[in-house]
């Protein structure tokens, strides 16, 4: 009889895990289908772009925005880097491109290592009142740019960098103080304030501190910072096109005025690449480097 019972309890034991391995599985399909549906639409506009920069204008015009391209051409990528007009300008996408890199490079570089020495002050170095300045430079983060366009506007005028790619640059160090301080800062706090008090008593100094001990276990903070700084400056608009005009404008600035064009033609194959050439810098940067953003942004959440 009891093994009868152990027997009957056995098969319930198996059908119930027999029902539960298929509610899984069905789980996984339903989870993964939903996840490829919206991954779907999301790309859709990018594929879109890339594949109307390998058409025709022709055969835009006679299969529609939306197809795949019988033939692949990349006479609109020479055309949108060299020679396309964009207001009043037959120079492509090559000036506004290398003011966007002008500007983006030393704004990333510059506004990441004076966020690191800030953050680095109001975690390691703290002193009366160094809450309250972080607090204030915290501001910043939640202060939206258009409030900032009339003083920029004004400095920029007074110290002569108006309508030039380095006052940009100065505009863009100054903004992004604030992310990268509280980055750089937030991530200090978890490094044991041990290591700097034995460093100080072997009489290490300031600056030594933070280029030998501070600096090294930093790298994961450090590359979040600067792909942070990167995107997001290669990225802005408002700024470029405010306080800059014509051909000082970076790229962003350009690819507006691309679209808003008021020609009759919509010359579509052009235009997809002039998007794609504007878009390459920030997606090179997160294909090789979005990994260490990741590792980056969780290390800094356990810490």
């Amino acid at each position: 009889m009891s093994d009868a019972v152990l027997s009957n309890n056995a098969n319930a034991v198996d059908h119930e895990a027999a029902r539960a391995s298929r509610r899984f599985v069905i789980g996984r399909v339903v989870i993964y289908f939903l996840l490829s549906f919206f991954a779907l639409i999301y790309i859709m506009p990018l594929l879109v772009v890339v594949f109307n920069s390998f058409r025709t204008l022709p055969e835009i015009s006679a299969n529609g925005l939306i197809a795949f391209p019988q033939t692949f051409r990349l006479d609109a990528w020479p055309q949108a880097w060299s020679t396309f007009c964009i207001g009043g300008q037959c120079e492509g996408m090559q000036r506004y491109f290398w003011n966007s890199v002008f500007m983006v490079v030393p704004a990333t570089i510059i506004s990441t290592a004076m966020g690191a020495i800030a953050g680095y002050v109001l975690s390691k170095w703290k002193f009366r009142g160094s809450e309250v300045i972080f607090g204030m430079m915290l501001l910043g983060v939640f202060i939206p740019g258009q409030i900032a366009l009339l003083p920029w506007a004004f400095i920029l005028g007074k110290i002569g960098l108006a309508n030039s790619v380095y006052g940009l640059v100065l505009v863009h160090c100054i903004q992004g103080l604030s992310f990268t301080t509280l980055f750089c800062r937030n991530y200090f706090v978890g490094i044991p304030d041990d290591l700097v008090k034995a460093a100080r008593i072997d009489g290490a100094g300031f600056w030594r501190i933070f280029i030998r001990i501070i600096l090294p276990i930093s790298p994961p903070i450090l590359i979040v910072t600067v792909i942070w700084q990167f995107t997001g400056i290669w990225n802005e608009y408002l700024f470029g096109v405010v306080l800059n005009s014509g051909a000082n404008q970076p790229i962003t600035s350009a690819l507006v005025a691309l679209a808003l064009s008021g020609t009759t033609v919509r010359t579509y194959d052009v235009m997809s690449a002039a998007v794609l050439i504007g878009a390459l810098p920030p997606l090179l940067v997160y294909f090789f480097g979005g990994k260490y953003f990741v590792r980056g942004l969780t290390q800094g959440a356990i810490k």
